[in-house]
C-alpha cells in the first residue's frame, strides 16, 4: 500500500481543534519540524499535546504555545521553554507532568493494547495523588493508564512508501513508541526510499503502524544548549 502524501499540509489533514496529538522527539532532537509548522499555519486550537517537552520558545512546540493553540501539555519536562513555564504558572495552560520513564511506558502501553500497568515511579510524590496504589513484593506501585492519541506525528531518518521507518541515533527517542499509539500516525522522513532498500533487520517501526508518510524538507535540527570547549 502506497502511504505517501504530498507534504505536511496534506499529512495533517483531519486534525481538528480539540484533538489529542502525540509528537515524537526529545528536546529538539527528532521532532517533526514540518508538521509542527503546518499545524501552526492551520490555526487549530484547544489541542492536547503529548510530548516529552515543548521545544523552546521560538521552535518546536513552542511555536504552538506562542499562538495559544495548546490547551494541555502531557509531558515530563518544562525547563527549556520560558513561555511553557509562564503559561503553566499563570494557569493558562493545563499541564500533566509525568516521570519520563512512565511517559514512555504509557505511550508503549497505548500502542500495545495494554490499558494500564503498575509502576513504583512517583510513589510518595505529587505524581501519586489520586492514583490507586498496590503492593508487589512489599513495594508500593502506582496504577498508570495507557496514553493514546487521535494523531501521532513522528520524524524518522529513512522510510519507504509502505511506512517502514528507520530512526538515526538519539532521534529514535520517543518516536517509535508514539508511532504505535496514534489512531492515525504521520511520519515525516529525511529520506524516502523504495521498498526493499531498508534492511528488514534494521527497521525500527514497521509500516503497519503508519498511515501517512512524506519526505520533509529544510530541517534546521537546532541544538537546545550548545556547549563547546576551547581548542587545546
Amino acid at each position: 500500500m502506497n502511504k505517501i502524501v504530498s507534504g505536511a499540509q496534506e499529512a495533517i489533514r483531519g486534525i481538528e481543534s480539540g484533538m489529542t496529538l502525540m509528537l515524537g522527539g526529545f528536546g529538539l532532537c527528532g521532532i517533526p519540524e514540518n508538521c509542527i509548522s503546518a499545524l501552526v499555519e492551520s490555526g487549530v486550537t484547544e489541542l492536547t499535546c503529548i510530548s516529552n517537552n515543548a521545544g523552546v520558545d521560538d521552535f518546536g512546540l513552542g511555536l504552538l504555545l506562542q499562538k495559544r493553540q495548546i490547551k494541555k501539555m502531557i509531558s515530563s519536562y518544562v525547563g527549556e521553554n520560558d513561555e511553557f513555564e509562564r503559561q503553566m504558572l499563570s494557569g493558562e495552560l493545563e499541564v500533566d507532568l509525568i516521570p519520563q520513564g512512565s511517559l514512555a511506558a504509557r505511550c508503549q502501553a497505548g500502542g500495545s493494547g495494554i490499558p494500564a500497568f503498575y509502576t513504583p515511579a512517583g510513589f510518595g510524590t505529587e505524581v501519586a495523588e489520586g492514583k490507586e496504589v498496590r503492593y508487589f513484593n512489599g513495594k508500593p506501585h502506582l496504577l498508570e493508564h495507557a496514553l493514546t492519541a487521535d494523531f501521532a506525528i513522528v520524524k524518522a531518518w529513512k522510510g519507504d512508501r509502505y511506512g517502514n521507518l528507520l530512526f538515526k541515533g538519539t532521534a529514535r527517542n520517543f518516536n517509535p513508541l508514539m508511532a504505535m499509539a496514534g489512531t492515525i500516525t504521520i511520519a515525516e522522513v529525511e529520506e524516502l526510499v523504495e521498498p526493499g532498500e531498508l534492511d528488514p533487520n534494521t527497521i525500527h517501526t514497521p509500516g503497519i503502524f503508519i498511515q501517512r508518510i512524506f519526505q520533509g524538507k529544510d530541517y534546521e535540527k537546532r541544538i537546545e544548549q550548545k556547549t563547546v570547549r576551547p581548542k587545546a
